[in-house]
C-alpha cells in the first residue's frame, strides 16, 4: 500500500509518497497557506493529484485538537481557518479518496512508540520543537488522546503564571524555534531573527549564541522536569528541525542534570530516573505517525 503523506506545520508542509514499510519515492516541502481553507485544500490537491493512480489516499499530520474518527479540527494549532472545520470529509471530496488526519504530536508519538525511540516504554513523552512545541503522550504504552483530543498539548501550557495574558508566557513561544531565536535576536540587537541554520552555525564562535542555547535549554528542561514529576516518564524523546543539532540534546540532558541535582526538594525524593533523547526519526515523525494512523483507521 501507497499513501500520499503530509505533515503540515505552521510554515510549510512537507509531503511523501509512501509505503508500507517507510519507503518514500517522491518528497518535497511547500509554504503553508496561511489566508484561507480553500487555498489549503488546494495546495493538498495539486500535490496529491500526479500520484492519485498509485496510491490509495492521503494520510496526514496537522496542528490542532484533531478528532481522527471524523477528521474535524476542533480548535487550536497556527492555522485559524482549519478550527471548527471538517479537514478530513472536505478534502477526501475535493481530491476523490480516503483521507485520515492525526494532530501532529500525537503522529510523532506513535512513530517514535512503535518504531523508534520510546520504543518499549510505558510512559513516555515527544516534545517536539518547531513553530510552537508539539506534544505527544504515551501512558501504559497508548497514545492518550482525551476526551477533548488536548492530552498533550504542550503549547498551551504556563511558563509564568503570573503573566497568563502575555502570549510569551506560554510553551509554545517560550519553548519553540521560534523562542530560541527570538531570545537571540534580542540579546544581539537583531532587528529579525536569523535562522536556526544561521543560529547553530555561530555556536563556535559567538558566545552570546552559546548563552542564549544554554538558557533556551534550561527553559525546556524546566518543562520536561514538570512533566518526569507529573507522570513519571521513563523517557522524552525530542523531536523538530533543531533536534538534529546534537549539541542542543546535549545541553537539554545538562541543564536538566543542574535542576536535579540543585533542587531544594532534593533530599525528599526518590533518584530520577530518565532518559532524554534524539527522536530517532527526526523530523520524520510526523508523517510517519499519520502513515501509522491511516493504516489503524482502515482495518
Amino acid at each position: 500500500m501507497k499513501l500520499m503523506v503530509y505533515d503540515v506545520g505552521g510554515t510549510e508542509i512537507k509531503y511523501s509518497l509512501m509505503d508500507e514499510d517507510l519507503n518514500v519515492y517522491d518528497s518535497g516541502f511547500t509554504e503553508t497557506p496561511m489566508d484561507s481553507f480553500e487555498h489549503f485544500a488546494q495546495v493538498i490537491f495539486d500535490l496529491y493529484e500526479p500520484h492519485k493512480k498509485e496510491c490509495e489516499g492521503i494520510a496526514m499530520s496537522l496542528p490542532g485538537f484533531i478528532d481522527v474518527k471524523k477528521g474535524r479540527c476542533n480548535g487550536g494549532g497556527a492555522l485559524f481557518y482549519n478550527h471548527g472545520t471538517d479537514v478530513g470529509p472536505l478534502l477526501s471530496e475535493k481530491c476523490g479518496c480516503k483521507v485520515v488526519l492525526e494532530n501532529d504530536g500525537k503522529a510523532a508519538a506513535r512513530a517514535e512508540y512503535y518504531k523508534g525511540s520510546l520504543k518499549g516504554c510505558s510512559n513516555a513523552a515527544v516534545f517536539v520543537i518547531g513553530t510552537a512545541v508539539g506534544g505527544g503522550l504515551i501512558i501504559g504504552g497508548k497514545v492518550v488522546k482525551g476526551r477533548h483530543f488536548t492530552a498533550g498539548e504542550f503549547s498551551f501550557l504556563l511558563t509564568n503564571a503570573d503573566a497568563f495574558d502575555d502570549f510569551n508566557s506560554y510553551m509554545g513561544t517560550e519553548c519553540s524555534t521560534r523562542g530560541l531565536l527570538n531570545m537571540y535576536a534580542q540579546a544581539k540587537g537583531l532587528e529579525e531573527p536569523i535562522s536556526g541554520r544561521q543560529f547553530f552555525a555561530l555556536l563556535d564562535e559567538d558566545p552570546i549564541a552559546q548563552k542564549v542555547l544554554d538558557e533556551f535549554a534550561l527553559k525546556v528542561a524546566k518543562q520536561i522536569y514538570n512533566l518526569y514529576w507529573l507522570l513519571d516518564l521513563e523517557k522524552v524523546a525530542i523531536g523538530g528541525g533543531i533536534s538534529r543539532q546534537p549539541i542542543l540534546i546535549d545541553r537539554i540532558n545538562e541543564q536538566f542534570e543542574w535542576l536535579r541535582v540543585n533542587s531544594p526538594v532534593r533530599k525528599y525524593l526518590p533518584t530520577i530516573e530518565i532518559e532524554i533523547v534524539q527522536a530517532q526519526f527526526g523530523n520524520e515523525a510526523n508523517q510517519i505517525g499519520a502513515f501509522m494512523t491511516f493504516t489503524e483507521e482502515s482495518q
